[in-house]
């Protein structure tokens, strides 16, 4: 069973989040915030999928914990959430941005556009 991993700061949204790829077929260990889930990269296991919300309060942004996850999970699938459409930096293989408010659809049609369903 694949892993993802997810850091969303707002809980309705990390629980239906984590709700969704859990339906998706994915085992699923959420954080609060980006602080959270970098600091439970290594421990945490293999991961297959970062899901993470890009502005959250904390040190560092969900860019930076992409960056950081990537760099010790070569290979890794990074899916960005975020409402905002300024400011958003180049994606690299791999890393797919999903417009906030999404449907489970949309979220199936990213999953699925980066072979993890």
């Amino acid at each position: 069973m694949p892993h993802a991993l997810i850091a969303e700061d707002e809980m309705l949204i990390r629980e239906l989040i984590a709700e969704d790829l859990g339906d998706a077929g994915f085992s699923v260990t959420a954080f609060a915030s980006a602080d959270d889930a970098a600091a439970a990269m290594g421990p945490c296991g293999p991961i297959d999928l970062l899901f993470t919300d890009v502005r959250m309060p904390g040190a560092i942004d969900g860019w930076e914990l992409g960056r950081r996850a990537r760099a010790l999970h070569p290979g890794l699938k990074v899916i960005y959430a975020t409402g905002y459409s300024e400011g958003v930096p180049p994606l690299a293989e791999g890393e797919r941005r999903l417009e906030k408010p999404y449907r489970y659809d949309n979220l199936i049609a990213v999953l699925k556009d980066l072979d993890l369903v």
